[in-house]
């Protein structure tokens, strides 16, 4: 049974136990609710024993109000047992579900991320959590306790009298093969509800991300009006989601109702014939009258867990995934990086690299150039493990990077990206991001060396100036210092820079280059760029067009051959002097 919960709702070996115990409390919850009507038909019966000649009654006030204060006792300890079990034991597990969704993603290729949208991912984490934690402590266990507590009490009627118990539950699999056999209907209108959520959702992201660029082409009330179509569309598919549940619940509901009538006339019919006495009619009367209520309730919590069914098989696709793993504990022979009969490819029969081979030395630069969507920033990717190959094999110091864990691998790595990622928080700590022990000398000296003092000198407070959101604060110029400052200081012997200098004007670059130059000293240097200059002094240039490496050497000899780098350099000189 723990295997069944685990694998059907996503569930710990934990969160099935408490799940099972949850259900098994809601039961005893539910027993403990006959407990009053088990009182109320004995001080029934005591009071029409005058009434049937059957002498006075035995016992008086005091024993029945003590019993009541018994029976609220065992009520409180029995709903006290089910919150704990329950309500506690399900945030637990929540808890649990989100710190392993989110370790997932952070063991999770980049890959994924191309393939999905942040929004849709942000949703499985908080979104549909969220519903499956409500599902959890509101549905499932008290749907387990109902049937359990139902198939108990129903056996108990059947016994004492076959034709009233029929009276009292035929009502209850018609109620049930209702609502489950229009499970279909019900997913397909909250699958419809839960895309135009998610569209809803998307369109608000995309208009926070984008909102200078929309402004900036004047489409804010183009923009603005398919928004708002999006939130009209979300809200019809809420609104027919909800009203055909509530319909089906309501209907189902009324069904269940059918039965106290059932049992009014079968009883009555019972009772005018001498078949029963009055007793054991009232007692049923009672009981269909308790029993009909946790059903009821049940029934709306199987619509409920029919709707997370869709959250649920998302979190189970997202856990199942596949991770980048690794050993932590590697000894390199060096930091050569060797790319062999490499293939990549974003999307099956979409190649970004093909056959790519050659090897960044240590102590050198190797620069990647070629036009743009050549597969120079996939293969220093690549090379960082940001995805793995497709086939080939990259080896670093020796050692295939897919072997090794990529946080273990990462710290080889210092990276300066064209699409800088900043924090909001102050230049120190942003900066600190390069190496998290460092001192603020440390980090000081890095920044000075990048250039950074230049800027940060005309901030309010300084170093201590909080930056903004990807430091929206900042130039695309200084952001990019920023990220230099960061390699600086982290100071690994392998160093990716992809249009490290690209946001900055001639000055700037060439004095930056002369503090890269420091820091690339006896490491392993993979470059972009798209500057022929920058690279001049590269002492390896790798062309790479189409996925292929069409040409390999260093600048001085390439430039003596009639290929592509040279006549990419031809071209940006003439531009320049043009």
């Amino acid at each position: 049974m723990l295997k069944f919960f685990q694998r059907q709702f996503a569930l710990t070996e934990t969160g099935a136990r408490d799940l099972g115990k949850g259900s098994l409390y809601s039961a005893l919850v539910n027993f403990s609710l006959m407990l009053p009507v088990g009182l109320f038909i004995l001080l029934l019966n005591e009071l029409l024993k005058p009434l049937m000649g059957e002498g006075l009654p035995e016992h008086g006030p005091l024993t029945y109000a003590f019993l009541a204060a018994v029976i609220g006792i065992v009520l409180f300890f029995c709903h006290y047992l089910q919150y704990s079990s329950i309500f506690l034991a399900t945030y637990a597990e929540s808890a649990v579900r989100r710190i392993s969704l989110a370790e997932t993603l952070r063991r999770l290729p980049l890959a994924f991320f191309g393939k999905r949208d942040l929004a849709d991912v942000t949703n499985t984490i908080m979104g549909d959590c969220t519903a499956l934690e409500h599902a959890f402590s509101h549905a499932v266990p008290q749907l387990f306790g109902a049937i359990l507590s139902t198939l108990v009490i129903a056996a108990g009627l059947l016994y004492a009298d076959w034709r009233m118990g029929l009276a009292v539950l035929w009502v209850v699999p018609v109620a049930f093969l209702l609502i489950i056999g229009s499970k279909y209907w019900q997913n397909k209108v909250e699958r419809r509800h839960y895309q135009a959520k998610r569209l809803c959702a998307d369109g608000i992201q995309e208009c926070l991300e984008t909102i200078r660029d929309i402004k900036a082409c004047v489409m804010k009330e183009r923009y603005l009006a398919d928004l708002d179509e999006k939130f009209d569309q979300a809200e019809q598919a809420q609104i027919h989601s909800e009203l055909i549940t509530a319909t089906l619940v309501t209907g189902a509901q009324a069904v269940l109702r059918l039965g106290l009538a059932s049992v009014v006339l079968v009883g009555g019919q019972l009772l005018l014939e001498g078949k029963t006495d009055l007793l054991t009619y009232l007692v049923f009367l009672v009981a269909a009258s308790r029993l009909y209520e946790p059903l009821s309730q049940t029934l709306s919590q199987i619509a409920e867990i029919f709707m997370v069914e869709i959250p649920l098989k998302r979190m189970q696709e997202l856990a199942a995934q596949p991770v980048q793993a690794g050993e932590t504990g590697h000894t390199l022979q060096g930091y050569d990086i060797v790319f062999d009969r490499v293939a990549f490819a974003y999307h099956e029969n979409e190649p970004v690299l093909q056959e790519v081979s050659f090897v960044a030395r240590q102590g050198e630069v190797t620069a990647l150039v070629g036009p743009s969507g050549g597969g120079k920033s996939t293969a220093a990717k690549l090379a960082a493990r940001f995805w793995d190959a497709t086939s080939g094999r990259i080896t670093l110091g020796g050692h295939d990077v897919t072997a090794i864990d990529p946080e273990a691998l990462l710290r080889h790595y210092a990276i300066v990206f064209q699409d800088v990622l900043l924090f909001n928080d102050t230049v120190l700590e942003n900066i600190r991001l390069g190496k998290r022990s460092a001192t603020d000398e440390e980090v000081r000296e890095a920044a000075r060396m990048s250039l950074c003092d230049e800027f940060v000198e005309r901030l309010p407070q300084g170093y201590h100036t909080v930056i903004g959101e990807n430091g929206s604060l900042l130039s695309g110029g200084e952001r990019q210092r920023i990220s230099i400052a960061r390699a600086i200081l982290k100071n690994a012997p392998v160093i990716l820079l992809d249009e490290a200098t690209a946001s900055l004007d001639v000055e700037n670059e060439t004095k930056l280059q002369m503090a890269l130059t420091a820091l690339i000293k006896d490491k392993t240097v993979l470059m972009i760029a798209h500057r022929m200059r920058t690279v001049a002094t590269a002492d390896q240039i790798i062309v790479l067009d189409g996925g292929y490496v069409v040409q390999a050497g260093p600048p001085d000899k390439l430039l003596q051959q009639d290929g592509p780098y040279r006549r990419m350099v031809a071209l940006q000189s003439e531009h320049m002097s043009g």
